[in-house]
């Protein structure tokens, strides 16, 4: 079973925490995600100390196949991102089994 997170489960919870206005925390998060953004963009990568390091990544077109059809397709060019965790985010996940 999926079960996401959404920016409103982590407004309410720093609420919770933190008892500041939402719209104040909701700007905050909102500006955080940006400046991720933006700095991604602009290097094509963005580590975050104790959390893992995002990687823009480019992807060539190539040739690809519909596994039911059989079709034979062509993927176009684009960029994804990649998620490297840090040492640290990985033993923590580990370490609270």
């Amino acid at each position: 079973m999926r079960q996401n997170l959404t920016k409103k489960e982590i407004i309410n919870s720093i609420y919770m925490q933190l008892g500041y206005s939402k719209k104040l925390i909701e700007n905050i998060l909102e500006d955080i995600f940006d400046i991720l953004l933006d700095n991604l963009k602009l290097k094509g990568k963005v580590k975050i100390s104790n959390f893992g390091t995002f990687i823009l990544r480019h992807k060539k077109s190539r040739l690809g196949r519909n596994p039911k059809t059989k079709k034979e397709v062509i993927i176009s060019e684009r960029n994804v991102i990649l998620f490297k965790p840090s040492r640290y985010l990985k033993n923590k996940i580990n370490d609270d089994k």
